[in-house]
């Protein structure tokens, strides 16, 4: 579980805009750039070059 005060700041590092957090996939989803960033023991890696991009499915799931 990440700290919800620290999600509210997080913010995708491509586009600058707001992240949904994922608890299943443990992972932060960012609508705008269709990317994934994973979270590790509790530390979001809030890295392009560590981050997936999000299938059409999920990114539809976000809409």
């Amino acid at each position: 579980m990440v700290d919800p005060k620290l999600l509210e700041m997080l913010v995708c590092p491509v586009t600058k805009t707001s992240l949904v957090y994922k608890q299943e996939q443990n992972e932060l989803w960012a609508k705008a750039s269709g990317l994934s960033y994973p979270i590790r023991d509790g530390i979001p890696v809030m890295l392009p070059e560590e981050a997936r991009k999000l299938t059409s499915d999920e990114q539809e799931s976000l809409e």
